[in-house]
């Protein structure tokens, strides 16, 4: 059963405000608890260049659930096909950078920048990556082994910046995988229902 979609300017402007109150609630989180976010992303070219190809491994890892036959993994594949290629069918290229775009910030600046960076300040680094990490995976509920999947991605970019000490790395390596997953998505249909 495929589900209704809410309307594409409506999906973007939703979209756009979560991920921009994730940003917005880490930078006030990062004044309130005195870890300025503003002097963990250091811009520059090289920052760049590590965030696109800290992507790769997970667009490999991408394209390896995409081709497995695994029970569990058939059911996040029919999940996408039912619920997430549907909502994002409608969107353009640049709807799908800015939701991209907007996630890379406000995931990672709360997840990887406030969350890890406040535990591992106060507690241990170690510590702040797995219970970032896993904080990160149940943020994802949309069956139980994606739950693994994302807490494996928040392990991987927490361990990246963790080795970089630059969030942009980070930023830009889940936003440019978002984009390129859900342009891979949102076209699966248009590709389908032209065969």
């Amino acid at each position: 059963m495929v589900q209704e979609s809410p309307p594409r300017r409506d999906l973007v402007v939703m979209a756009v405000l979560f991920e921009g109150g994730l940003a917005a609630a880490a930078f006030f989180a990062g004044w309130w608890w005195n870890l300025p976010l503003w002097e963990k992303i250091h811009w520059d070219i090289r920052a760049v260049g590590w965030g696109v190809l800290a992507c790769l491994p997970m667009l490999i890892g991408f394209l390896l659930c995409l081709y497995c036959s695994w029970g569990p993994l058939l059911r996040i594949k029919q999940f996408t096909e039912q619920v997430i290629q549907p909502m994002f069918a409608r969107c353009d290229w640049w709807d799908l950078a800015l939701i991209s775009a907007m996630a890379g910030l406000g995931e990672e600046t709360l997840f990887r920048g406030i969350i890890q960076g406040f535990l591992a300040d106060r507690w241990h680094p170690w510590g702040g990556l797995i219970l970032a990490s896993f904080l990160f995976g149940c943020l994802h509920p949309f069956t139980p082994i994606y739950v693994l999947l994302a807490t494996a991605m928040g392990a991987y970019l927490g361990f990246i910046w963790m080795a970089g000490d630059n969030l942009l790395i980070v930023i830009i390596a889940h936003g440019l995988y978002d984009f390129l997953v859900l342009m891979y998505v949102a076209r699966l249909g248009k590709h389908v229902s032209t065969a």
